[in-house]
């Protein structure tokens, strides 16, 4: 067996490092994938105030910080008994459904496409064959004019003439495994660029209802702040049209390309490469209609597809045995051995920050897929055309989404299923309003609530489940804890082995290159990873690692 260490996996949110054990043929026999950051979030909520679980919380992550933010506040809520006002549920909502969106396109085309498009290829396009190209995969696609099309050529070649690749630097360019011709290198380079400009009209739709973004302010215990905006018909205007522009995007790019990746990688996609075990959770979530959520609740094991089961939170625990963390939750980090490596040699060695949350002892996949399969196979009958769709156009058959591939097709499905019923949303808003319900938030009086409580929430957000845990103790937080979606996916092996996502997609990838190990990248790129729950860094002997004054002019 050889052994090839990625550290750190770029291209992501936080720290992953990620390990293989391959044959003598190159295929992936073992994998480890290890959180390198310690999270201690936890540790500094202890002993604040409740109301501002959701302003510390939030600070968890930058990229998804409206989902830890709103769970944080949820979690409180829950623990006291509190009812939202519709308005306040709905307006969340919309900064829920904006940063889904925007999410999904950064993921793909900034952080996740370049394992699929090779820079240099794209350099030796015709514009005028890629106008004809991209006519094959939309009605009206997306910025595909000769004109356009050779601007960006002559971008890229700027970049190349001044030896400033940016973003297009340290790839591994002319690869074996990379498969699109010339054009249509063209034509998803020509979309990397427009979503950078796009990325930032999604989110100002967070800002509109957030008050700012990343790190919004604008939900407090008990509702939201945004009354304004919410009454305000300029500012609503602004979150339709940012949503209208979005779905302009998604509906004639972002799934235009992924028609396109299943052409061309269809026999990876018929191989199965990249799958995991098939055992996906969603909490579903997102009331927009009497009769169905957004997503459905439920969780689908080793792809039997012929029943879906209820979602029973009592199922889920989460073991330390392969985590650099004691039973009873202390840190206890083992090091690494002397070449670099993980201690991996044992069952008992531990090699990650990541604890390994299980549902009824199975380690599961959370994120897109997850909720696209559940809610399909759970007779959610709005999302069940955008899938048939798919599908039917891509010549696909549902198992074949449980792949590298088809987890990317997920994301991009979904991210059209969002543009179109988002509407909806702000019609239920404006109903409200015209009936002169304008209220945004439930009173209370803090120093009546009960002095101890405990509360939990759990969200569907962008990369997967997310849920928050808090106790209460005489008004203050006496414990917190968090198990965000990358948990989920980016967990080691428990104490039966059972891989975590991460790992379980890699066993079987073939890797042409020991030494340039795309196929790796884009098993791990495909779940959108997010390390940044890992954002505090300690020492196990108790050494100081810096010390830092802050000095006042």
């Amino acid at each position: 067996m050889k052994k090839i260490v990625i550290d750190p996996i770029t291209r992501i949110e936080g720290h992953l490092r990620v390990e293989v054990e391959v044959d003598e043929d190159g295929v992936v026999r073992e994998a480890y994938a290890s959180g390198q950051l310690f999270r201690g979030i936890e540790m500094i909520l202890k002993d604040r105030d409740p109301r501002d679980a959701g302003l510390l919380a939030g600070r968890i992550c930058g990229v998804c910080t409206n989902s830890h933010f709103r769970a944080a506040v949820s979690s409180v809520e829950d623990a006291y008994g509190m009812e939202l006002p519709k308005n306040a549920q709905i307006v969340r909502d919309l900064m829920a459904m904006a940063l889904f969106i925007q999410d999904h396109v950064v993921h793909f085309y900034h952080l996740h496409s370049l394992d699929f498009v090779d820079v240099t290829s794209a350099l030796q396009a015709d514009a005028a064959l890629a106008v004809e190209e991209a006519k094959k995969y939309a009605k009206t696609p997306y910025e595909s004019s000769f004109s356009h099309y050779e601007a960006v050529l002559q971008k890229l070649q700027n970049f190349v003439k001044a030896g400033r690749l940016g973003p297009f630097s340290n790839g591994y360019w002319g690869h074996s495994a990379y498969k699109i011709t010339p054009e249509q290198n063209l034509i998803l380079l020509s979309h990397y660029l427009e979503a950078l400009k796009f990325q930032t009209q999604l989110s100002k739709a967070v800002a509109i209802f957030g008050g700012k973004t990343p790190h919004p302010q604008s939900i407090v215990v008990g509702g939201v702040t945004s009354v304004a905006d919410m009454l305000s018909p300029q500012r609503l205007n602004e979150y339709i049209f940012n949503i209208k522009e979005a779905k302009e995007f998604v509906d004639n790019a972002y799934m235009a390309d992924m028609r396109l990746l299943a052409a061309a990688y269809r026999d990876e996609i018929k191989a199965g490469l990249g799958r995991s075990a098939g055992n996906f959770l969603s909490v579903g979530g997102y009331e927009f209609d009497e009769r169905q959520k957004l997503f459905s609740s439920g969780v689908i094991y080793a792809h039997d597809f012929s029943k879906v089961e209820e979602f029973d939170e009592s199922k889920i625990t989460e073991e330390v045995d392969r985590a650099w963390y004691t039973q009873s939750g202390d840190v206890c980090y083992t090091d690494i051995n002397e070449d670099g490596t993980l201690k991996t040699a044992k069952n008992d060695d531990k090699y990650s920050w990541i604890k390994a949350p299980r549902y009824g002892g199975e380690a599961m996949e959370s994120g897109p897929l997850a909720r696209v399969l559940v809610s399909y196979l759970g007779g959610n009958e709005f999302i069940k055309p955008f899938v048939d769709e798919f599908l039917k156009e891509s010549d696909l058959e549902l198992l074949d989404l449980s792949t590298t591939v088809g987890r990317n097709a997920a994301r991009a499905i979904e991210s059209a299923y969002i543009c179109e019923y988002v509407f909806k949303l702000v019609s239920d808003l404006l109903q409200n309003i015209k009936h002169d319900d304008t209220q945004t938030w439930t009173r209370y009086e803090f120093e009546k609530l009960p002095k101890e409580a405990k509360g939990r929430a759990f969200f569907e957000v962008p990369r997967g489940v997310l849920s928050h845990f808090v106790s209460i103790e005489n008004q203050k937080i006496k414990n917190y804890s968090v198990i965000a979606p990358t948990t989920w996916n980016a967990s080691p092996k428990d104490k039966d082995g059972k891989r975590g996502a991460y790992e379980e997609a890699l066993i079987g990838i073939k890797i042409k290159d020991t030494a340039k190990p795309l196929e790796i990248l884009r098993v791990i790129h495909s779940f959108d990873p997010c390390l940044a729950c890992a954002v505090h860094v300690v020492d196990a002997k108790g050494r100081e690692l810096g010390s830092y004054r802050v000095r006042t002019v």
